[in-house]
């Protein structure tokens, strides 16, 4: 474990949990909680209760946490901390154990007396867990003594009991809970959303062990994760698919104001920044005070070296922030005592502590390590200036196209076949790959509501193109256009055209890889479509079954099975495999596609918590890196269906 926290020595028992009151209100309005009640908010249950064990690491208390799905779908997460306190507390008259799980605000992250920095959600999370669990029991190991108590629906079963003993080296806390299905859309954990968050904590607590399995399947899946590294080693890893432009990852930290800090970096050959923050391990998808210290150390040391040793001349204009984060792939981490956030979710930091420390320790030790190693320096700085040209040529593109009206909805693209209705919110579109296809959904389409735009071919790789080439490519700039709301900095999504924009290809390899180039652009450039659910993908059946002049649609290969079990499996049967989109006719494809009330339609959605590994799986699916694009392809194919090969 880093010894950075260890200097953290206070009592922690049981009077040093506090409480604020009141658990009822979690039942009534859960998504104030955890977010929302979709899949996110069932994983974040999760992370709550690790966000717990993960405390007592950053304590020093604690090096190695399991967490299991277990084979019912319940989860148990062990950890081998110090346990949490057992005594009455004087305060409440319960015990501290008690109080965690069944009083909101009660935890040792209160009045500073049990943890000097930590997670978790405000100090709710294991009583908001409780609140939305059918049942959670707890089992704590203290001083050779095993206790127990047991939760249904955030109701106490009985007192806290002694139900054995275990040495007295053995120390930790061990909390199993099945989420209530009346609270969640759905109770099933993804593992590898989980999997991904956990080797993601591992990272940023150095030298601490994750063990995370699943116990679902017919044999048990298990990874561990340990990185001595810690944020190094995050950066390296997020790095695997691209190309870094020198070897070495450059590493600063320091503590300023009782704010801990700790930042690594290092830039690649692609042109997507990837600079994600974190505050006591908890990321922070929209940036902060910690963010913006980070962003102007980076920029003003940059720049200060560049004129400094004659790279940018008297007369050359400075480097932009955004040109030096070009392909820069970064990890802040701060840890402090007492973070504001701007919403219970932890969207954003707030104090200004932690953009002064942020930016005082980068500005200082980057200018060293600048100074120490001068071909680094240079290659950064030069692609940064390579950066600037691109982004300046992008800018005349961009200015080109709005005089063209091209991008104010003045000029629509001329294979668009646009919607007669002009509310938004009752209009999608369709992009369809071809115009075999393009015309068939024309055809089958309702004129009112919904458009059609066909694009001819594969579009652009965005993940390998700067963004004056992205405006230079007539498919991606006809998207741009039919939507309606700009990209990057002139997106407006009060400008979008449609509240649904659907990708429909067929449903076959080069239809998937269509897809993802698509989605990749949309990722890029417009992910805001994205976070606010106006993005889907169309699900067109994958067989089409005949029988007596009736018909059945297949959209996998399991559905097949079981039409074919319920009609019988004799000649009489006539099985069509769809090998495209334009195969069937307009009938065809309005009854199975994209008629709203019969059709199925996939939502794309983000979990922002997870945002480094969504940068990873584009980059690594559509970069250069064949390797790590291998492995990928290797490791996740057992959850792919109806792929064909």
């Amino acid at each position: 474990m880093s010894d950075i926290n260890n200097e953290n020595n206070q009592e922690y028992g049981a009077d040093q949990i506090t409480v604020l009151k009141g658990l009822e209100a979690v039942r009534k309005r859960p998504g104030m909680y955890i977010g929302s009640t979709t899949i996110r908010g069932l994983h974040h249950l999760v992370y709550e209760i690790v966000d717990n064990s993960v405390d007592e690491a950053l304590a020093g208390y604690c090096d190695h946490i399991k967490v299991n799905i277990n084979k019912d779908g319940s989860v148990t997460v062990e950890d081998n901390g110090r346990g949490i306190p057992v005594g009455i507390n004087h305060e409440t008259g319960i015990t501290a154990v008690e109080m965690v799980f069944t009083m909101l605000h009660a935890g040792g992250k209160f009045g500073g007396g049990g943890y000097k920095v930590s997670g978790g959600l405000h100090g709710v999370g294991a009583s908001v867990v409780n609140a939305l669990s059918e049942y959670l029991e707890v089992q704590v190991r203290r001083e050779g003594i095993i206790y127990q108590q047991r939760y249904e629906r955030g109701d106490t079963m009985y007192a806290l009991k002694e139900v054995g003993k275990c040495d007295e080296s053995e120390h930790g806390t061990k909390v199993t809970f099945f989420p209530d299905r009346e609270m969640f859309e759905t109770v099933e954990f993804d593992y590898n959303t989980l999997k991904n968050r956990f080797r993601e904590m591992a990272f940023l607590t150095k030298g601490l062990r994750i063990t995370f399995s699943d116990e679902r399947g017919e044999e048990v899946v298990s990874r561990s994760f340990c990185f001595e590294g810690g944020i190094k080693e995050f950066v390296t890893y997020l790095n695997r698919s691209s190309k870094p432009l020198y070897e070495e990852i450059v590493y600063c930290e320091g503590i300023k104001n009782d704010v801990i800090v700790e930042i690594a970096m290092q830039h690649n050959d692609n042109y997507k920044e990837n600079v994600y923050g974190f505050v006591n391990n908890i990321v922070t998808p929209e940036g902060g005070t910690h963010i913006e210290g980070f962003r102007t150390a980076l920029t003003k040391t940059f720049n200060d070296y560049a004129r400094k040793n004659k790279i940018l001349k008297d007369n050359d204009q400075n480097l932009s922030g955004e040109d030096i984060r070009e392909g820069l792939t970064a990890i802040i981490s701060v840890k402090i005592g007492e973070p504001q956030f701007e919403g219970q979710t932890k969207q954003k930091l707030g104090n200004a502590e932690a953009r002064t420390a942020v930016n005082n320790i980068l500005s200082e030790q980057l200018e060293i390590f600048l100074e120490q190693n001068p071909q680094i320096a240079r290659i950064t700085v030069e692609k940064s200036i390579t950066a600037q040209r691109a982004r300046e040529a992008a800018r005349k593109a961009r200015e080109m196209t709005r005089r063209k009206g091209a991008l104010d909805g003045m000029s629509l693209p001329g294979k668009l076949a646009d919607c007669t209705d002009k509310d938004p919110s009752k209009c999608e579109i369709f992009i369809v790959e071809g115009d075999s296809a393009g015309g068939s959904a024309k055809s089958a389409r309702s004129r009112a509501t919904q458009a059609i735009l066909p694009l001819r071919g594969k579009i652009l790789n965005v993940q390998k193109a700067r963004a004056d080439r992205v405006y230079g490519n007539a498919e991606i700039r006809a998207m741009i256009t039919a939507f309606g709301t700009g990209i990057q900095e002139d997106f407006d999504i009060s400008k979008l055209r449609y509240d649904k924009i659907i990708i429909m290809t067929d449903a076959d390899v080069d239809g998937a890889h269509i897809a993802t180039l698509m989605l990749t652009f949309l990722y890029r450039f417009m992910p805001e479509l994205i976070k606010t659910g106006h993005v889907y993908l169309a699900m067109p059946p994958l067989y089409k079954v005949e029988r007596n002049r009736k018909v059945w649609y297949a959209y996998s290969d399991q559905e097949l099975e079981n039409i074919l079990t319920e009609i019988g499996r004799d000649g009489s049967n006539k099985i069509q495999r769809y090998k495209g989109l334009g195969e069937m006719d307009a009938d065809q494809l309005w009854e199975t596609t994209m008629d709203p009330e019969r059709r199925i339609l996939k939502r794309v959605s983000m979990d922002e918590s997870t945002a480094s590994e969504i940068d990873l799986t584009f980059t690594t699916l559509m970069g250069d890196e064949v390797e790590p694009r291998r492995e990928f392809i290797e490791e996740n194919a057992k959850y792919v269906t109806n792929l064909d090969v």
